[in-house]
């Protein structure tokens, strides 16, 4: 993948390296709608989830450039990444350690 500056010495994205980075995209939500149409039992969510971590990490690379950044952008990408970590992690405590719901009558 190549890097192209601009006037201002600024990283751009190549058009070869934009309409690659587009078609990977394109082929990962196309694959992203057969899944939703296949019954895979438990491994749908966590397929769907990769899928969509693999195109968040390629918009993040390319398209808003945090490949070529450096010091802040960085730092609050992974800011970011932490703080749904957290979130992930205490929404699946909670689901995971609740007990089932009581039967009426029983």
């Amino acid at each position: 993948m190549s890097i192209e500056h601009d006037a201002a010495g600024e990283p751009t994205l190549a058009p070869r390296t934009a309409l690659l980075v587009c078609a990977a995209l394109l082929v990962l939500s196309r694959l992203s709608i057969a899944l939703a149409r296949v019954d895979l039992g438990g491994w749908n969510t966590p397929i769907s989830l990769l899928i969509a971590a693999l195109q968040a990490a390629l918009i993040g690379q390319f398209y808003m450039r945090i490949r070529y950044a450096a010091g802040m952008p960085r730092l609050v990408s992974l800011a970011g990444l932490f703080w749904l970590a957290i979130l992930m992690v205490g929404t699946l405590d909670d689901v995971l350690t609740r007990g089932s719901p009581p039967v009426p009558g029983k």
